[in-house]
């Protein structure tokens, strides 16, 4: 409380002292224990009065004591259940839970992970997939810049996420409590299976198999390829303790159009405890074309081999890059991307003014805008000399095909010449440009469709960098190359738009998501937000028929149909009140990776352990693992003191006082005839 505040409460008291005495004791003719009755509650009236006009802060100080936060994470996901590990873990669990030493000296906090991470709930075991590195970077957040131990109860055998040893901080303990056998079982794994999810038909496409041996012995096993009843593979391999790991690389004919499903297997003579990582089933979709793009560039810069690795990371799409005057035929090509045109893309422009190839134009500082105005009609540039950076805005209302937000708020600006860029009829934007925090309203990313064909036009270059940017948020250049792949294949195609668009994946894996998204629009090609889309899921082996809704997103619709048994499925996505419907097929392959391990990863939660100081403990251990815990004087309570401040305005009693006072006051001088 300041100085000035305590003489104005002092000011106060003699004020209200003197107002109570000059009413009732200055004046009164006949001074009573009456008069003092009443000059006492006029005094109180008044000073309250003046305390809430003066509203003085009151300070108080309480004590705090803070324990250091303890990280209890155990693994919610199926392999706990499949190695028979729930009832031992669900027990250590309690047991940690429960010992009120631990409590004593630890704030105690318990999560849950398996393909996520949230606050413990209940425990099922039935998490489709094991993210231990999703375990670390979420208690990066939970508990920034905080030093606290975590106790992981976890067979350790992680199936998706980053390499999880270097993902923990080092000067946070983690102290593993490692559920599951350690003892080494014979054992014959198809460990890795790579091949893409397409090839060309007539053309043969390679399989990389890696195969695992655990076990003692020198030991003969046989893999085999097949399709169906047919065996396309078969070959003897011995393994031993000198040489546990081989691998093959196959070569398959595509000679079918359409999805194809394999399956590989490696078996022995011995017995094994686990022969679920024996199998792995596999597809391949055989397409019976390839698109071709030329990047015509009369510069080198690095937005060309971006473009190109982002554009090829499907492979349906074989990309070439070429010089404007070296280009002499442009029929073998499906879409040109003229970046940065000038005069020398004369003879470009002329060529495909018969062929018709839809282009998709890029700009930047060395383009020719007074050509480029001559050349099309979509756009008209006038631009200065001077450079500027643009940055990307996302339009929500774009509906030419489904374009997700990549995080395009989050990119790096690209740059173009200063100017101003009016938009024709037949243009559609998907990114306008902001300059800083200024919006230009003008056009940044755009589609143009016409009689003659489609565009698309980009203003900017340094393009690249928005995929380097895109693969630092997302530890992945596939977001950003799904969105670039969107973009060719609506310029790959001149089909008129339909209402009713839908995608999804010609097959998936046991256990990945499995999302269908639809777009649906009115006549006006306007995307429709009070459409009513429903989906009909028909299992092709037992024939039973499911029902879902799709939920409305941004900009599009969605269904989830995470859970489904391994099989081939019919579907039909209907929108209800205009009966449009799209029929469609997908496979799911039989194949459980959390069934695939047959022993803890102790080597992996060792090497854990050894980066942030902390010790491996077993299950039947866990009562040394609460001592190590206890025993540490790295981790003690902090008591602190906290400074409270409440404004006396905020107290309810002094508002009841005043009117006690007042009332007390009036009813005294009524029942004395002093009114």
């Amino acid at each position: 409380m300041t100085t000035s505040t305590l003489l104005l409460l002092v000011l106060s008291l003699l004020i209200a002292g003197v107002l109570s005495y000059f009413q009732y004791l200055y004046k009164a003719k006949n001074k009573s224990k009456l008069s003092l009755f009443l000059a006492f509650f006029r005094f109180t009236s008044i000073f309250c009065l003046f305390l809430l006009l003066l509203n003085p802060i009151i300070t108080r100080d309480n004590l705090v004591i803070t324990k250091s936060p303890l990280a209890v994470v155990v693994d919610n996901s199926s392999s706990i259940a499949f190695l028979k590990n729930e009832k031992k873990t669900k027990a250590i669990l309690q047991n940690i839970q429960s010992n009120t030493a631990l409590n004593d000296k630890f704030d105690v906090q318990v999560f849950q992970f398996s393909e996520d991470f949230s606050p413990l709930s209940s425990i099922d075991f039935k998490g489709s997939q094991t993210n231990i590195d999703l375990v670390a970077n979420n208690l990066k957040s939970i508990f920034k810049n905080t030093v606290f131990p975590t106790v992981l109860l976890t067979d350790g055998n992680q199936t998706s996420g980053n390499d999880y040893v270097y993902s923990f901080e080092p000067s946070n303990r983690v102290f593993p409590l490692v559920v599951g056998d350690t003892v080494t079982y014979l054992d014959f794994k198809i460990n890795q299976l790579n091949v893409n999810k397409y090839a060309f038909h007539k053309n043969k496409f390679p399989v990389e198999v890696f195969l695992q041996y655990s076990g003692s012995k020198t030991m003969d096993a046989d893999f085999s390829l097949s399709q169906g009843k047919t065996i396309l593979n078969k070959q003897s391999m011995r393994f031993s303790p000198s040489k546990r790991t081989q691998s093959l690389t196959l070569f398959l004919p595509a000679d079918k159009i359409g999805l194809q499903l394999y399956k590989a297997t490696i078996t022995s003579k011995v017995k094994e405890k686990n022969t679920f990582n024996n199998v792995k089933n596999f597809a391949v979709d055989v397409i019976d074309q390839k698109t071709n793009i030329a990047i015509v560039s009369a510069i080198n810069h690095p937005d060309l081999g971006a473009l190109k690795r982002a554009i090829e990371s499907n492979v349906q799409r074989k990309v070439t890059i070429v010089k404007p005057n070296d280009i002499k035929d442009l029929t073998p090509y499906s879409v040109l991307i003229l970046y940065q045109p000038n005069s020398d893309f004369k003879s470009v422009f002329d060529a495909n003014t018969k062929l018709k190839i839809n282009s998709f134009i890029i700009t930047g500082n060395s383009t020719d805008f007074n050509f480029l105005n001559n050349q099309q009609t979509s756009l008209n540039f006038k631009m200065s000399g001077q450079k500027e950076d643009y940055l990307p805005v996302f339009n929500n209302q774009f509906n030419l095909f489904a374009a997700e937000n990549i995080g395009f708020e989050n990119l790096p600006p690209i740059q173009n010449p200063f100017g101003t860029i009016t938009t024709n009829a037949g243009v559609t934007v998907l990114l306008s440009s902001r300059i800083r925090a200024i919006d230009t309203q003008m056009p940044l990313l755009v589609f143009a469709e016409s009689q003659s064909g489609r565009n698309a036009f980009l203003m900017g270059e340094n393009s690249w960098k928005w995929r380097l940017q895109s693969h630092v948020t997302n530890k992945s250049f596939e977001k950003y190359d799904v969105f670039l792949d969107k973009i060719i294949q609506f310029l790959a195609s001149n089909n008129s738009k339909k209402s009713l668009v839908v995608e999804h994946e010609r097959f998936y894996n046991s256990g990945e998501p499995i999302e269908i998204t639809a777009q649906f629009f009115n006549k006006n090609y306007e995307f429709d937000e009070k459409a009513r889309l429903s989906i009909s899921l028909k299992n092709k082996g037992n024939k039973q028929t499911k029902n879902y809704d799709l939920v409305k997103g941004n900009n599009t619709y969605k269904v989830n149909l995470d859970g489904l048994k391994a099989g081939s499925y019919d579907f039909v996505v209907q929108e209800l009140n205009s009966k449009t419907s799209y029929t469609g097929s997908f496979e799911i392959l039989d194949f459980d990776i959390e069934k695939q391990f047959v022993n803890s990863d102790v080597e992996k939660l060792s090497q854990l352990a050894t980066h942030t100081s902390g010790k491996v403990f077993f299950a039947n251990q866990e009562e040394q693992l609460i001592k190590t815990l206890l025993d540490s004087q790295e981790y003690k309570a902090i008591q602190k003191s906290n400074s409270v401040k409440t404004p006396l305005i905020d107290w309810i009693w002094l508002l009841i006082i005043i009117a006690i006072s007042l009332a007390t006051e009036w009813f005294v001088r009524k029942y004395n005839g002093l009114l």
